[in-house]
């Protein structure tokens, strides 16, 4: 359990490291884009039409990518936060709860990225975005859209490598009693 907790902790590090450098870059598209617009606007009256658009989207991308980066982090909003000191087996109960309940919320708007009414792929989220273009420059919104199964399929690696690591911590610590 220990090896396969390892491979999925580096996996879910790894894949939170790019996701922080891709909302780094996007980051810095918004700012530069609004920095653009606000300059265009009020120096010269003549704001490109699609600088909004453009910060917009890259707005989209920081922020769904933030809430992987912040889950991963532990800093996602949380009704309680219990002490660690409390028993293990509570502990256990509420990282439990926890994640039934980000499967729960996240799964089913996973799903219907892929799916639509009647399990129909042609009318799911990415399907319909893939023929949707933006308003003001000639791009197609699955560029856009297809964040949200990223930023949920990160969620779920890191809950997972959380989970493992939980558990490889467990069976370590039932080991080591054990030889004692």
């Amino acid at each position: 359990m220990t090896a396969i907790a390892k491979k999925l902790i580096w996996l879910s590090e790894a894949v939170d490291q790019v996701l922080r450098l891709v909302a780094l870059v996007f980051l810095v598209v918004m700012v530069l884009t609004i920095t653009l617009q606000v300059v265009a606007r009020y120096g010269f009256s003549a704001p490109p039409a699609w600088t909004e658009e453009a910060a917009r989207y890259a707005m989209v991308w920081v922020g769904l990518l933030g809430a992987s980066i912040s889950f991963k982090a532990g800093f996602d909003p949380r009704l309680v936060t219990l002490p660690m000191t409390l028993p293990r087996p509570v502990l256990g109960v509420a990282a439990i709860i926890r994640g039934m309940a980000v499967v729960l919320f996240l799964g089913p708007i996973l799903f219907y990225c892929f799916f639509g009414p009647g399990m129909n792929p042609v009318r799911s989220f990415l399907s319909r975005s893939l023929h949707t273009s933006a308003e003001s420059f000639d791009m197609p919104l699955i560029f856009v859209t297809v964040t949200v199964p990223i930023f949920i399929s990160a969620i779920f690696l890191h809950g997972i490598a959380q989970c493992a690591q939980g558990l490889a911590r467990v069976q370590d610590t039932a080991s080591d009693g054990a030889h004692n």
